[in-house]
This record gives structure tokens, C-alpha cells and sequence, in this order.
């Protein structure tokens, strides 16, 4: 029986004016802006929609990703689309969050915002991220163990992508190793921190202190967190591993190779951008990738269902 998996994309995939045309011709859309300028005290809306170099910097990439994915997810809902599970790529976790209906929306803004602001504060300056290219995530472990300083896997995005994280020095160090143990490339990410790397583990305490505060219900329907790529049933759980994931390795690969051995074979990525779509036809070709980032978009999903 064929299955449907909702996905959110992470930092990165943020461009001025994404889910404008969703604001501008669904109420349901505009509603969840505007409870997140509620929540936060943001005006979340002209954050999204117009050219400002805040939209870039963490404390507020998160909040305006977060938006934009939930403000498409509602519409969706509204047009009667339905999946089977759910996941999101670091941030877009708590996309997925909205998805099961973990938490009420006025908690999930206020985390995602108190998250994007410990991440950038916990370590300012000195972080480097790399995205490293045609390499086996073992070699890349071992070479990034093996290396002075800390470094180590962010992301295991697809075959052939990893990211590493950590001080930038090491970061550089490991980053040499990996393409004289044949690498194709390492490529420097344009981030302004070290995310996903233990010395983010100070943010993640401060949000597990946040979390505290919030009511958790048991999801809706399964999603899978990034750290250990499993599906979460549990709202027991849902705390522990949300502020683990601050400084944990996101299992991306492991997670869409999971959804299609329990009978996913349909993926739609809810949010700007198409960088998940990408990851998930390197993982799988076979399967059926959509996305809806535009009104349009999500017109031509509704044509073809």
C-alpha cells in the first residue's frame, strides 16, 4: 500500500519573499503569521517577505523557515492532504513537529525562536561548517576523530554529502585529510556557527530547560528525529531528543531510507527551496519527490492527486 511522507527542509534553503504568495491568497496562512509575531513579538511576515540581511542570520532564519513551512503545511491541511509520517532536516524537525501535532504552534514558535538565538550565541565566533563531497561517511568519522581539535559530523544528508562541523581550524585540518583521502570536494558552508557539533551542547541545555515548560502531546501520526532516525510515538521522548539534536549528528540518510522501508513511497517537501528533494533522489530514485514552496506549486500538487 503506497505512503505518503510530509518533509521540511533546514537552514539554507531561506529566500527573501518565500510564502508571500501563501500570505497573500489563503487566510489560513496568514493566520500562522501572524501568531508567530504573537508568540515571538516578530513581525515575522515582513521578515519572510522583504530584502533584510536578518533573514540570513540564525536567530531569525529559524523563526522565518518555521513560519513559511507551517503556514504551507496548514494550507495543505485545509485542501485535505494527508501523510503517513513525517521528518524534517535540523530545524525542519520542528516542522514536522506541527505535522504530528506534538505541541500547540504558539509553544513550537517560541522554541524555534529561543533555539535560533542559543545556537548563535553559543558559540559566536570560531565555527566553521564544510560540506564534503564523493567520500564514505566511515572514512570521513575516522578522519575527523583522527584530527587535533573537534570536529565531526553534522549532517548525513545522501550518499555522497556529508557535512562536518566544529573549530574552524580543525574543521580546515580535516577538510585537507578528506580530499587526500580522495574527497571530490570540501566545500566551505556559508553558516554562522559550528551546527551540530558538541560545542553547541551548552544551547542544547538551555532549551531543554525551555522545554521543560511546554506541553508535549503523543504525535498524531510517527515522525522521525534527526538523531536517531527513528519514528517517535512517544511524547515522553520528545524533549530528550529535541535538545539533543541541538549538538547531535543529523541522520537525514538513515531517516528517508527508514520511511521507505515502512512503505513510503511518495515524499513532499513542505518549505522553500528543493534541497531535500535532491537528498531524497540520491538516497532513492525510484520514489515520487513533490514539493510546494509556491502556491503554484501546490495548484499543480491538487491537479495531479
Amino acid at each position: 500500500m503506497s505512503k505518503t511522507a510530509f518533509v521540511f527542509p533546514g537552514q539554507g534553503a531561506q529566500y527573501s519573499g518565500m510564502g508571500k504568495d501563501f500570505y497573500d491568497t489563503f487566510e489560513t496562512a496568514r493566520k500562522v503569521y501572524e501568531l508567530a509575531q504573537e508568540a515571538t513579538g516578530l513581525d515575522v511576515a515582513q521578515l519572510c517577505f522583504t530584502e533584510n540581511e536578518q533573514l540570513n542570520i540564525t536567530e531569525y532564519t529559524q523563526i522565518a523557515m518555521l513560519t513559511t513551512e507551517v503556514a504551507i503545511l496548514k494550507v495543505l491541511e485545509e485542501k485535505g492532504l494527508k501523510a503517513d509520517c513525517c521528518a524534517g532536516l535540523s530545524l525542519g524537525e520542528y516542522g514536522a513537529l506541527a505535522a504530528a501535532k506534538v505541541m500547540d504552534l504558539k509553544d513550537l514558535f517560541r522554541l524555534i525562536r529561543s533555539r535560533g538565538i542559543y545556537m548563535q550565541e553559543a558559540y559566536p565566533v570560531g565555527g566553521a561548517m564544510t560540506a564534503v563531497l564523493g567520500l564514505d561517511a566511515d572514512v570521513i568519522a575516522r578522519i575527523c576523530e583522527e584530527t587535533p581539535g573537534i570536529v565531526s559530523i553534522a549532517n548525513d544528508n545522501c550518499p555522497g554529502q556529508i557535512v562536518i562541523t566544529g573549530e574552524e581550524k580543525a574543521v580546515q585540518e580535516a577538510s585537507q585529510k578528506l580530499q587526500e583521502a580522495g574527497a571530490k570536494r570540501c566545500v566551505p558552508l556559508k553558516v554562522s556557527g559550528p551546527f551540530h557539533s558538541k560545542l553547541l551542547a551548552g544551547a542544547g541545555e538551555k532549551l531543554a530547560e525551555e522545554l521543560k515548560q511546554v506541553v508535549v502531546y503523543d504525535p498524531e501520526m510517527p515522525y522521525l528525529c534527526n538523531v536517531e532516525a527513528a519514528p517517535v510515538t512517544d511524547s515522553g521522548r520528545v524533549r530528550e531528543l529535541l535538545a539533543k539534536q541541538v549538538s547531535g549528528t543529523v541522520r537525514w540518510r538513515e531517516t528517508v531510507e527508514r520511511m521507505i522501508e515502512s512503505g513510503v513511497d511518495t515524499f513532499i517537501e513542505i518549505g522553500p527551496g528543493k534541497t531535500l528533494s535532491g537528498f531524497v533522489r540520491k538516497i532513492n530514485k525510484d520514489v515520487t519527490m513533490k514539493n510546494v514552496a509556491t502556491v503554484e506549486d501546490l495548484n499543480s500538487l491538487l491537479e495531479n492527486e
